[in-house]
């Protein structure tokens, strides 16, 4: 489709699906370069969406995502009530660790960063809050991974896997045989995985104890401290466990 071709709607969401993390903030010529719209669209549809509180302008002159986007954003109701929830409890288990807690949604065959807690002498991550990753790059996507439904798994497993690390696992057969262990044993250790310097510690969150999976918790720690990886299991089952009951209790007072 070219671009005289696209909806108001559309060339609104092409301008903020230019704004990401490697590009958080640029300036309306090289909004038009990632959109592909004319110089003069985006212009009209930038001021459009400054003039609502979307997309606000530095003083360098460069245009990054406005604060009225964000207050929008905060409300997913799918996030608000998970993150409400699950807070008190990983304050709890960064109190025990010391360590980052993070947590995690899927959404497709991707996962996406929700929460996270981590102290200045905590190791330092390739993840942050927003940020999204394919699901089979991280212990957390794993344990998301492995609670998907059926044609989910399929998919990423008919498709490449990318090898982060010389550690990552990427044999479809192999994966195979981990996400079945991860089910089995609710609780997955991610050696190096993702980076040469972390492991990660990640179960699966409900809704109610027994209830569908709907999100997963995770601790990270450094490599050389890979020894305490099989300690942290307990303390992150008591989070998951209490994050869990606390949705399944809001879920039968709401319905």
């Amino acid at each position: 489709m070219s671009t005289t071709q696209i909806s108001a709607a559309g060339k609104v969401l092409k301008v903020l699906s230019a704004f990401d993390r490697e590009h958080p903030s640029q300036t309306l010529s090289e909004v038009a370069q990632r959109t592909g719209l004319a110089l003069s669209t985006t212009h009209r549809v930038v001021a459009e969406l400054a003039g609502w509180g979307a997309l606000e302008r530095g003083e360098d002159g460069a245009w990054h995502v406005g604060l009225r986007l964000w207050e929008i954003a905060s409300g997913c109701p799918r996030t608000q009530i998970l993150r409400d929830v699950a807070l008190p409890f990983m304050q709890d288990l960064y109190e025990v660790t010391h360590e980052n807690i993070q947590l995690a949604v899927r959404e497709g065959t991707e996962l996406v960063f929700i929460e996270r807690i981590a102290g200045h002498r905590s190791v330092e991550l390739l993840t942050m809050v927003g940020t999204r990753f394919p699901i089979a790059s991280t212990g957390m996507g794993r344990v998301l991974l492995a609670h998907a439904p059926q044609e989910i798994q399929e998919e990423v497993l008919d498709s490449p896997l990318r090898a982060w690390t010389p550690h990552t696992v990427i044999d479809p057969k192999a994966l195979r045989t981990q996400l079945d262990r991860i089910r089995r044993e609710q609780v997955f250790i991610s050696d190096r995985q993702l980076s040469e310097s972390t492991v990660a510690v990640a179960a699966p969150v409900r809704i109610g104890r027994a209830g569908p999976v709907s999100a997963a918790l995770g601790i990270v720690i450094t490599a050389r401290g890979a020894s305490r990886a099989r300690r942290l299991r307990e303390p992150l089952l008591r989070a998951t466990h209490g994050i869990s009951d606390e949705l399944g209790r809001r879920t039968r007072t709401t319905a």
